[in-house]
Formats: C-alpha cells, structure tokens, sequence
C-alpha cells in the first residue's frame, strides 16, 4: 500500500464505496425491512470499523423567530463487525430490522430516508441515503379512515418540535384536518390529530378540536385560542379491529361533546 494511495483515501479519492440497496421503497411503521449493503473495494486496503443504518426523517423548530427544518435520527442499527477491504474487493452484507413504530408517515411535507454510514479509519467516510415511502399500519389506517368518514380532508402533516410531549422523540407528527362536509362543517374550523403511542393491541391519540368562532364572544376566544380543546383518547385492539365506522363513531361522541 503505497504512502501516496493512502493519503488519496483519506480524502476520498479511490476510497471504498457503500450503496444500501432495500427490498422495496414503500413500509409502515412496524414493518421489517430487508436489504444488502455493497461494499466495493477502492485503490488501496482499507480497515473497515462498521456499518450503521439510521432511520432519518426533519421536524419543523422555531429558533430566534424563524422556523427551520432540523434533521432527526428516530433509530440506528449496527450491521457488520470490523474488517478489512481489499483493492477492488465487493462484498454484500444482508440487514434486516423493524421500522419503528413512531416513524413519521410520509403525508405532507414529512420525508423519511435510510443514511448509510461506513466508518472507514483515516478516511472520509463514505456513505448513502435512500428515501423511503412509509405508508399508515392497519390500526393507523383505521383512524384516519374514520376521520375521513365524518366529512373531514386532510390539509397537512407535519412534524413538528415537542420536548414536552416527553415522547421517545423530540417531535410529534400532527395531521391537520378541516370540515369539508357533513355537520362538523360551520361547526368546527379544524380537527388536530398525533398518534402519542402506538401498540399493537391499541392506539393513544391527542385530539384538538378547534371551534368555530362565532359571535363577539366567539371571536374573542378565538384570538386567545381559549376556544380549543385537547382531548387525550385510547382506543384498543378490539375498537380498531371492529372496523372504522366503529372508530367514527367513537371520534364522532368525542368530537361532539368538545364543539
């Protein structure tokens, strides 16, 4: 290995290359994912101390009155020992691991990718990201499906700053909904909804149920946000297995009582 190829690697240049390829592009929060990292072998041996796998996603924060988008790790998964790369050497190490279960929904503006990261010693470690799509589970799917039944659209995702929620994560994803038909139309100017926990025998949710203002009284509390309620609700396996016009119905007592 000559002194010339080594400095050269250590600013990348011949350096070993990693790509992750995943069996698919599209998951739901619970859903084990599969694939192969590919190592191909630069100009000189390398000493190869790791690979990890982060599950990476942005939540929106407001610093000095400006609001920015902050990168976020949700988990890391370490898959291969230390080892060494021959010149040109390739080499595939299969993974496999669980979305976890608090991983944003891609709606919105909410992205979500795997960083690959490859820790290469004297080196600029290479790395790789692959966005993926992450689709709503059976039991989230149910919620929202019975949002929508009651005449409800979806207006926004969003993840956003929220270390008092003491949640695992520093962010929680709100859906943004707005009466577009049904009763609730007049009544209410927007429906908030985050998934606080998700489990395979139920759900907690955290509504905000917005008023309509309506009179001098009405829009007074509107602009102190006085005419907002937040509602903590669990539903469990058996609400949510019954079907989503059982979970409308439940939302609808819920909501009625609050506007």
């Amino acid at each position: 290995m000559s002194f010339f190829g080594r400095v050269l690697a250590s600013i990348g240049i011949g350096s070993a290359k990693v790509d992750t390829v995943l069996e698919k592009s599209s998951y739901f929060p619970g859903e084990e994912i599969r694939g192969v990292v590919r190592i191909q072998g630069g100009s000189v041996e390398q000493q190869l101390d790791g690979i990890q796998l982060s599950v990476m996603t942005t939540y929106l924060r407001e610093v000095n009155d400006s609001k920015i988008h902050q990168n976020a790790e949700i988990s890391v998964i370490r898959i291969t020992q230390p080892q060494s790369i021959a010149i040109q050497e390739f080499k595939e190490i299969p993974f496999s691991f669980l979305l976890p279960r608090n991983t944003p929904l891609t709606l919105g503006r909410v992205s979500v990718w795997i960083k690959t990261a490859a820790d290469i010693q004297s080196a600029v470690d290479p790395s790789d990201e692959d966005r993926i799509q992450v689709a709503p589970s059976a039991l989230q799917k149910t919620v929202l499906d019975a949002v929508d039944s009651l005449g409800f659209r979806l207006r926004d995702a969003e993840s956003v700053y929220a270390p008092r929620m003491r949640a695992s994560l520093p962010f929680v994803q709100e859906f943004e909904w707005v009466p577009a038909g049904g009763r609730y139309r007049g009544r209410l100017d927007e429906l908030e909804l985050i998934f606080l926990d998700i489990r395979p025998d139920g759900v907690e949710l955290l509504l905000q149920i917005d008023r309509k203002a309506s009179g001098m009284l009405g829009m007074f509390a509107e602009a102190l946000d006085a005419d907002e309620r937040f509602v903590r609700l669990t539903l469990n396996a058996n609400e949510l297995n019954a079907g989503y016009s059982r979970v409308a119905d439940i939302l609808d007592s819920v909501i009625s009582r609050h506007s």
